[in-house]
């Protein structure tokens, strides 16, 4: 394992099918084994277009690792227009020279036939009342794809019982798409999944936005205009920081001022039910924790970002 700061390039191996993949690891977690018989894998999923946001989770599960796997996969079900899945960007090579530069060892990129070998699967989990608000109600049934895929991901990578080496098993997964986060976490606490999952801080432009896949559709003055969404998630966090009350309406007037930014939600909710947060907010000093989520389509992109804030924590 290695330290985050530590320039690592590797060139990983692509491998496309779980058995290859369950080989793979089970080779490079033998020969990581220290003395005492254990190693560690951590399981970074992705759906490509990989930028630095993606290279941080990479670097994390580095750090943390003694083996690193990258999955590649785009998941037609998490697209509610067939159009939206068809332009998503798939570039594969940039992808594993991403990943080796942030210290991956193995980047799984199964064709869809091989995680869904029957088609489309007739099976699908629930992400329940969690995946009905905020995203999952501009996209009906996101979530659900998300979770199925997910939960196939997890499985897969999961270390070879026939593995020598005692492991540990981690995924990584971005605080950015925090509703996703917070819905997974349930799907291994409340399945009994054998995995740690790791949340990694969202990265941001130099001028504050976060980093997407989506923000290549943006042009120069939508780009500048998307930079709202994080100066009114900072301004809860000023707030928050000195214990005011939240107002978010402010915010909410803030980001409805900015030209061509149309506004979908803008809510301040609990980190782990994602229920909205009413107390603390427009009257009352801010006490406690919370997750500020924000939504909006900046021309025809659609962002998402989010902020946790804590009272008195700068």
């Amino acid at each position: 394992m290695n330290e985050m700061n530590t320039p690592i390039r590797t060139h990983p191996r692509v491998v496309t099918t779980v058995a290859e993949l369950q080989v793979a690891a089970r080779a490079l977690l033998e020969a990581a084994a220290g003395d005492d018989g254990t190693a560690s894998l951590g399981l970074v999923p992705t759906m490509g277009a990989l930028h630095e946001g993606h290279g941080r989770l990479i670097a994390q599960a580095r750090a943390e690792n003694d083996v690193v796997v990258v999955s590649d996969f785009v998941n037609p079900l998490q697209f509610n227009d067939p159009a939206d899945y068809e332009r998503y960007p798939r570039v594969l090579d940039d992808d594993v020279a991403l990943a080796g530069q942030h210290g991956a060892d193995l980047v799984f990129a199964p064709a869809e036939s091989e995680v869904y070998p029957d088609g489309p699967p007739r099976v699908l989990l629930s992400a329940g009342t969690l995946g009905e608000k905020f995203e999952g109600a501009a996209r009906p049934g996101h979530f659900d794809g998300m979770l199925t895929v997910v939960a196939k991901l997890l499985h897969y990578g999961q270390p070879d019982a026939s593995t020598r080496a005692s492991t540990r098993y981690r995924a990584y997964f971005g605080q950015k798409d925090a509703q996703q986060l917070a819905i997974v976490r349930r799907l291994v606490r409340d399945l009994g999944y054998p995995v740690e999952i790791r949340a990694v801080p969202i990265v941001r432009s130099a001028r504050g936005l976060a980093l997407s896949s989506r923000n290549q559709f943006l042009s120069e003055e939508q780009a500048e205009a998307a930079l709202v969404l994080s100066r009114a998630l900072f301004l809860m966090q000023e707030r928050a920081a000195a214990r005011e009350p939240l107002r978010p309406d402010d915010a909410v007037a803030l980001v409805r001022s900015a030209p061509g930014v149309d506004l979908d939600y803008f809510e301040v909710v609990d980190p782990a039910t994602l229920e909205p947060m009413a107390q603390n907010c427009a009257e009352s000093p801010f006490v406690g924790d919370a997750l500020v989520l924000v939504a909006a389509t900046v021309g025809s992109v659609r962002l998402i970002d989010n902020l946790p804030i804590t009272a008195g924590s700068v």
